[in-house]
């Protein structure tokens, strides 16, 4: 049996996902910017956004596929600039 074990995390209250302000922002067709990790960016274009923005599907550019990010991940999607 492990001794460093974690216990009754599953009666610990969770956390509240909020949003970045500029996520309230993002509609479908918008296209984005997705910085992952320092030193990683990809483009793509927003496919769709929950009601309460916290959770967006971007179809990334160059055929790599459609991914979910989450508010909590992480991740900062910002408007594309041209």
């Amino acid at each position: 049996m492990a001794r460093n074990t974690k216990r009754d995390t599953a009666d610990a209250p969770l956390r509240r996902a909020t949003p970045a302000p500029h996520w309230k922002k993002l509609r479908q067709g918008d296209r984005v910017r997705v910085l992952l990790t320092p030193g990683f960016e990809a483009g793509g274009v927003v496919d769709a956004v929950t009601p309460d923005n916290t959770v967006v599907w971007i179809n990334l550019d160059g055929g790599r596929g459609r991914t979910l990010l989450h508010c909590g991940d992480g991740v900062e999607i910002l408007p594309f600039e041209d």
